[in-house]
């Protein structure tokens, strides 16, 4: 049998269990209603929760570094590729998220793999929550240290976990604050009570939370008044750029830049990349009336859906899972809605359970109430007819 033969055969597989995904090409920027595959379509499926990819002054500032510095940043931080944009910008994240330092990586999924695969030593244990993401996960797998599960946001379950790794070394309570498939927000402030009881120290990945949730952004450390010992985050989605950081200690932070291999051997981001987040977190900070919106809606489409008869995940954040159950009934749902003018893909196994198949709606500041009215219209239309509800 020929590799490409062998190939065809795992892919047919993945295709008779209703799991074959194809990608889809966006001809506009990243807006409410973008060209997808040749179609408007109004996307709820975009993690760019505040609007700021586009944002005229983000634009503006990334075009400025550009003319400045070029494209590329040329090489690894601890080479050619370390530029003042660079240091400017993890200043301004460490002063954003109350920190004494910050690191940036080329992307969340590197900053977690950097810290989990070179933190931990041999003879230590990470306790990660049941639903961590992929980056977590891999990460763990990494890691010189054992690694173990505790249910999902089971504060209880986490202290038996607990009270059985006393005899490893150190213990790592590892968490997303935001769980990027259920929209459920880690209870970090019962966390760190459980930390400080049994001696463990916190990683918090905040990817979903930074910028959307506390006061002024700064994510699920801020909502619950904590100081974790590291906190990882993105400038992916509220920010609207591209990379990722670390936040922590100056000691952790001189630890990671020796001993992260992530970091060391990777391309750095490009400095215009930085310009333009610098002046995103400057958004985050000062517009608060760009979160307000984005809850208004966030509990529009949540209380409506659910009065309606869905189930429906997630807790006050811009992710809002729509339980759908059956894989093939999801991706149905998924294509009547695009039939509709609205783009949110349906999430299945393995990504989530067996049996939990979702269109996980994610809404924006920039979507306005025409948006919303449609998809809730279009979701009580196609419920109904798919005898969902």
């Amino acid at each position: 049998m020929s590799f490409n033969q062998w190939l065809s055969q795992r892919i047919e597989k993945t295709k008779q269990a209703g799991l074959y995904r194809e990608l889809r090409t966006m001809s506009t920027a990243p807006q409410p209603k973008m060209i997808v595959n040749g179609t408007q379509q109004i996307v709820f499926s975009s993690n760019n929760y505040l609007g700021i990819a586009n944002d005229p002054i983000v634009m503006e500032k990334a075009l400025k570094t550009l003319e400045e510095f070029g494209m590329g940043s040329s090489g690894s931080r601890l080479t050619t590729g370390n530029t003042e944009w660079h240091e400017m910008l993890e200043n301004r994240i460490a002063s954003f998220k109350r920190k004494e330092a910050a690191l940036l990586f080329s992307s969340g999924y590197l900053a977690n793999i950097g810290v989990l695969s070179s933190l931990p030593e041999k003879g230590d244990v990470l306790l990660s929550d049941q639903l961590n993401h992929a980056s977590i996960i891999d990460g763990c797998r990494l890691s010189k240290a054992e690694t173990v599960i505790y249910k999902h946001s089971d504060m209880s379950n986490l202290e038996e976990k607990l009270i059985e790794t006393q005899t490893y070394t150190r213990r790592f309570i590892v968490t997303d604050g935001v769980f990027s498939m259920d929209g459920s927000i880690a209870p970090l402030d019962d966390i760190m009570k459980l930390s400080e009881r049994y001696d463990a120290y916190v990683i918090v990945d905040d990817a979903h939370a930074t910028g959307v949730l506390g006061e002024r952004g700064r994510g699920t450390s801020e909502l619950f008044g904590v100081s974790p010992d590291v906190v990882i985050g993105t400038l992916s989605k509220a920010v609207g750029v591209e990379g990722g950081f670390v936040t922590g200690s100056r000691v952790l932070i001189d630890f990671l830049i020796n001993h992260a291999r992530t970091f060391i051997f990777q391309t750095s981001l490009p400095p215009v990349s930085c310009g333009a987040a610098y002046a995103a977190f400057d958004i985050i900070e000062k517009r608060q009336e760009l979160r307000e919106r984005l809850h208004r809606q966030i509990n529009v489409i949540k209380g409506t859906l659910e009065s309606m008869g869905f189930t429906v995940y997630g807790q006050g954040t811009p992710i809002i899972p729509v339980i759908i159950g059956d894989t093939e009934k999801s991706v149905r749902f998924s294509k009547k809605l695009e039939e509709n003018g609205i783009y949110a893909p349906a999430i299945r196994p393995p990504t989530v359970p067996e049996g939990e198949s979702r269109i996980r709606l994610t809404v924006t500041a920039t979507h306005n109430d025409s948006h919303i009215e449609h998809l809730l219209a279009s979701f009580e239309e196609i419920g109904r007819e798919l005898e969902i509800i």
